[in-house]
C-alpha cells in the first residue's frame, strides 16, 4: 500500500524534480556564544523578543494557509500550531531565555540553546510519554526562534547532498543566492508567493520550484523521496511507482521541448514584418552568464549587484567589486551590460551594512535602493568607481533603482562625474564617453513624471514587478495577498504605456525588465505599445523569441490598442491569452 501524499502549492518555476528531501532549516543553524556587557542586556533581550514576534507572525500565516488542507490534515496542523503559539506567549521557554540573557550575560542565541537543553533534561527525568512529545514541540519552536535570530549565516549549503530537493519553511533571497543549481534538483517551501523575489530567483536558476505549500514539513524529513511538479504546483511525497513513472515521462518531455527551443539561439527575435526586438537577460549572479549566452541573450538588461553584499559581515571594497564586474563585462564579449546600482532594503537585507538601515516601519517604502545610496555617499561612490573601471572592458550602462524625482538623477550624475575625476587623479583608465545613466521606472510617481525624467536620463527600464506592487499596494511575496497582485491591471498597463510614450518622445531607449518581459502571452502587447527591448530570466528567452517570430507588428499594434481601450481586467486577461502564438 502506497503512502503517497500530494500537497498543492504555487507553481513558481517550471520543470519536474525528483530526489531525496533535504531539510534546509536545520542545516543553516550554527549557534555562536559570546559574552555581552551589562548595558547590552536590554538590546539582546529586544533582539530575542523580535524573534518571538516574527515567529508568532510566521506560525499564524501558516495556520491561515492550513485551512485549505484536507480536514484531517488541517486539524492535525492546527493542534500543532496552537501548541507552538502557546509556547511563544510567555511560556517557561521564553521566560527562561530572557532570564539567562540577564543573569549569564550571553547572547540570545546561546541563551536559547542552553534553555532548550535544560528543558530537555528536565522533561527526560520525568519519564512521561506526553511530556516527551511536548519536548519535540519545544525543540521545533526553538529552531524557529534560532532561524529568526540568525537571518544571515555563513554558507549552509556545504552539507547538502548532491541531487537533493531542498525543503524549507521559507527560503529567502539570500538563501537562494547560495544555492548551486548544479547540485540540487529543485526546492519547495511552506511560505512564499509566485512573484516574490525568491520565486524570481528560482526561475533565474531554472530550478523546478513550488512555494506556499502548507503542511510540507509536517510530512517530510531528511531523505524522504519527493517529487516537485513546477508546472502544476504539486509536491508528491513518497510517490508510488506509477506516479514516478508518469513524472519521469513528463520530465523527459519537458527537457526535449527545452532542447528544441535551443535551435532558435542564433536566429533574431524579429516579427514577420521586420520589427526587431532585443532580448536580454536578467542576472542575479555571475555564474548565470554562461547559461544566458547559451539561451541566446543579446546582452544583460539587468544585472543585480546585491549578491556582493549579502551573506557577509563586511562590505566589499572597490577592488573586489571591480574584479567581479570586469569578469562579467569581459564575458559578454562586446554585448552591453546594464548594471543596476545597489538595491538593498525591503526583503533584501545585508548584515554587511550594519545598522545603516535603522528601524523602518515599512522597509519596502523606507531607506532602500537609490535612497540608501544617496544617504551613504561612501558606499555609493565605491560602487560607482568599480563600475566606471569595469566599463573600460566593454559597453556598460548604469541603471538606478527606485528613482522618484529628477533631482535624484541629477545628484547621481554629479556623483558619477565626481568619482570619474577622482579616478583620473589616481591614474585609472576610464571609458570615453562615460557610461549612459538610466532610471528604473518602478514607482507610479516616476511613471507619471516620465516626461521630466526622460530629459535627464539616457534610457528607461521599466521594472514591472515593483511598478505593479507599488501601484496596487500589494506585497508580492506575501502569500496572503499575492492573489491580488496583477500586472495586467489597467492602471499598471497605463503607467507602462505612459512611460513608453515619454521615452519615445524624448528619443531615448526603453526596455522592460520585470517578470512581464518573460511571459510569451504579453509579447504582442509590449511590442505593440512600442517597446523594443525585453530583459528576462535566461530560461524564458527561447520561448519569448519563438513567440515574437510568430507575430506581426501591425497585428501587435492593433492588439495593444484594443487592450488599452479596455478597463475590464477579465477581458484584458482573455485578450492577452488569445494572442499567444
Amino acid at each position: 500500500m502506497s503512502d503517497e501524499l500530494v500537497l498543492k502549492g504555487l507553481a513558481v518555476s517550471a520543470g519536474i524534480a525528483i530526489g531525496p528531501a533535504f531539510i534546509l532549516d536545520s542545516a543553516r543553524l550554527h549557534v555562536p556564544e559570546y559574552a555581552i556587557k551589562a548595558d547590552g542586556v536590554a538590546e539582546e533581550t529586544l533582539r530575542f523578543q523580535d524573534s518571538v514576534t516574527k515567529s508568532l507572525r510566521q506560525i499564524k500565516r501558516i495556520k491561515s494557509k492550513a485551512e485549505n488542507l484536507p480536514a484531517d490534515a488541517a486539524e492535525e496542523m492546527n493542534i500543532l500550531l496552537d501548541a507552538h503559539i502557546a509556547m511563544l506567549s510567555g511560556s517557561r521557554l521564553i521566560r527562561g531565555v530572557e532570564k539567562r540573557i540577564a543573569s549569564e550575560k550571553i547572547n540570545a542565541d546561546a541563551a536559547l540553546q542552553h534553555e532548550i537543553a535544560h528543558l530537555a533534561q528536565s522533561f527526560a527525568s520525568m519519564d512521561d510519554a506526553y511530556l516527551a512529545s511536548r519536548m519535540k514541540d519545544i525543540q521545533e519552536v526553538g529552531q524557529r526562534l534560532l532561524r529568526n535570530l540568525q537571518t544571515e549565516n555563513a554558507d549552509f549549503t556545504i552539507n547538502i547532498p548532491e541531487g537533493s530537493v531542498l525543503v524549507a519553511e521559507d527560503i529567502t533571497p539570500a538563501d537562494t543566492a547560495q544555492i548551486n543549481p548544479e547540485a540540487v534538483q529543485g526546492f519547495v517551501a511552506e511560505l512564499g508567493g509566485v512573484d516574490g523575489h525568491t520565486a524570481i530567483m528560482a526561475r533565474a536558476l531554472d530550478l523546478p520550484s513550488v512555494l506556499g505549500a502548507a503542511g510540507l514539513k509536517l510530512h517530510c524529513k531528511d531523505g524522504t523521496m519527493i517529487a516537485v511538479d513546477g508546472l502544476e504546483g504539486e509536491i508528491i511525497i513518497n510517490p508510488s511507482a506509477a506516479t514516478l513513472a508518469r513524472l519521469r515521462k513528463a520530465q523527459l518531455k519537458f527537457k526535449k521541448e527545452r532542447e528544441q527551443l535551443k535551435t532558435l539561439k542564433r536566429l533574431p527575435a524579429i516579427t514577420s514584418d521586420g520589427a526587431e526586438v532585443m532580448l536580454m537577460a536578467n542576472l542575479e549572479l555571475p555564474r548565470e552568464l554562461t547559461k544566458a549566452l547559451d539561451a541566446g541573450a543579446q546582452g544583460v538588461g539587468l544585472f543585480r549587484t546585491e549578491f556582493m553584499f549579502m551573506n557577509r559581515k563586511t562590505l566589499p571594497d572597490e577592488e573586489e567589486q571591480f574584479i567581479a564586474l570586469r569578469g562579467m563585462v569581459e564575458g559578454l564579449k562586446g554585448r552591453v551590460m546594464t548594471i543596476r546600482t545597489l538595491d538593498l532594503g525591503g526583503e533584501k537585507l545585508s548584515s554587511a551594512l550594519g545598522d545603516v538601515h535603522g528601524e523602518s516601519t515599512n522597509p519596502a517604502l523606507g531607506l532602500r535602493a537609490i535612497r540608501l545610496c544617496l544617504k551613504q555617499p561612501k558606499l555609493f561612490e565605491t560602487q560607482l568607481a568599480a563600475i566606471l573601471r569595469a566599463a573600460v572592458y566593454g559597453p556598460v550602462r548604469i541603471l538606478l533603482p527606485m528613482i522618484s524625482s529628477v533631482e535624484q538623477v541629477k545628484q547621481v550624475r554629479e556623483k558619477v562625474h565626481l568619482v570619474a575625476k577622482r579616478l583620473q587623479r589616481r591614474g585609472e583608465e576610464l571609458p570615453d564617453p562615460l557610461p549612459p545613466v538610466g532610471v528604473m521606472i518602478e514607482i507610479p510617481g516616476a511613471a507619471l513624471a516620465a516626461d521630466a525624467l526622460a530629459q535627464v536620463s539616457d534610457f528607461f527600464s521599466i521594472g514591472s514587478n515593483d511598478l505593479t506592487q507599488y501601484t496596487l499596494a500589494i506585497d508580492r511575496s506575501d502569500e496572503q495577498v499575492a492573489d491580488l497582485y496583477n500586472p495586467l491591471h489597467p492602471a499598471v498597463l497605463r503607467l507602462i504605456q505612459f512611460s513608453t510614450e515619454a521615452a519615445l518622445r524624448a528619443r531615448i531607449p526603453i526596455s522592460l525588465c520585470g517578470e512581464m518581459a518573460g511571459n510569451p502571452q504579453l509579447a504582442a502587447f509590449l511590442i505593440g505599445i512600442g517597446i523594443r527591448e525585453l530583459s528576462m530570466s535566461p530560461p524564458r528567452l527561447p520561448e519569448v523569441k519563438r513567440t515574437i517570430r510568430g507575430l506581426s507588428l501591425l497585428e501587435s499594434t492593433r492588439h495593444a490598442a484594443k487592450i488599452m481601450s479596455s478597463s475590464d481586467e477579465t477581458l484584458i486577461k482573455q485578450e492577452m491569452a488569445n494572442k499567444q502564438v
